[in-house]
């Protein structure tokens, strides 16, 4: 019986892709223990507006930190910055029209009214909830700070798939490229590669947008969000 395991660094409400990898897991490890990239996905994701994708992005300590250096679970926010207010005013501005906004607003607000000093915290309890609202009960969340993750790159992910005792890895398509595929073969750990090749969904504003945050889908489609995600495919 394969048990399926999923390790990705956290991410900022996340796009549908994510929350697939999500659903596919019975076990998902927030890869916080890498290192911290400063312009990617950590901090910072997009959502619709009338003038087009804008992006949210959480101000975080970086200056004397060596973000080059810093792994993603000690990235800090800054103190006393409005950010949070400023998101959940984005949001509420820009999707209040939309069909189901009221139903996620229960949900997101009390989020946006945390008190949080650490990111990871905050994204990852946030995608938690996320998760959870999509339909994926069934998966446990970890965090690889808190497992005995050693080695570097395929090493490191190994160490943590051979602790969790689990024998099928799903990662994304890049992986492919750097992958030591060997490895897994060795460690008797079979391999999935997503494809991500999801229906469009009605949305406000125009012209299909594919990458923007999760809520653009939750907002505009509901309970049906499912149907564009892994119900189709």
């Amino acid at each position: 019986m394969k048990r399926r395991c999923v390790i990705l660094q956290p991410s900022y409400i996340p796009w549908r892709g994510y929350f697939h990898q999500i659903h596919k897991a019975d076990v998902f490890v927030f890869y916080d223990c890498v290192q911290y990239d400063e312009h990617g996905w950590r901090n910072r994701n997009q959502i619709k507006t009338p003038a087009g994708p804008q992006w949210l992005t959480i101000p975080v300590i970086t200056k004397g930190t060596h973000t080059n250096c810093v792994p993603i679970k000690d990235v800090r926010l800054v103190p006393n910055n409005p950010w949070k207010a400023k998101h959940w005013r984005a949001l509420r501005q820009n999707y209040i029209r939309a069909p189901h906004f009221k139903r996620y607003e229960p949900l997101l607000e009390p989020f946006y009214a945390r008190e949080d000093a650490m990111l990871g915290d905050f994204t990852c309890d946030l995608t938690i909830a996320l998760a959870r609202e999509l339909g994926s009960h069934h998966t446990q969340f970890l965090r690889s700070s808190a497992l005995p993750a050693s080695g570097a790159k395929t090493d490191r992910l190994l160490s943590i798939l051979m602790h969790l005792g689990v024998n099928h890895y799903v990662s994304g398509p890049s992986a492919k490229a750097y992958l030591e595929l060997d490895k897994f073969a060795a460690a008797g750990i079979t391999l999935e590669f997503m494809t991500y090749n999801y229906p469009e969904y009605p949305q406000l504003y125009g012209a299909f947008q594919p990458q923007v945050s999760i809520l653009d889908l939750l907002f505009n489609v509901g309970p049906g969000a499912p149907d564009y995600i892994w119900q189709r495919i």
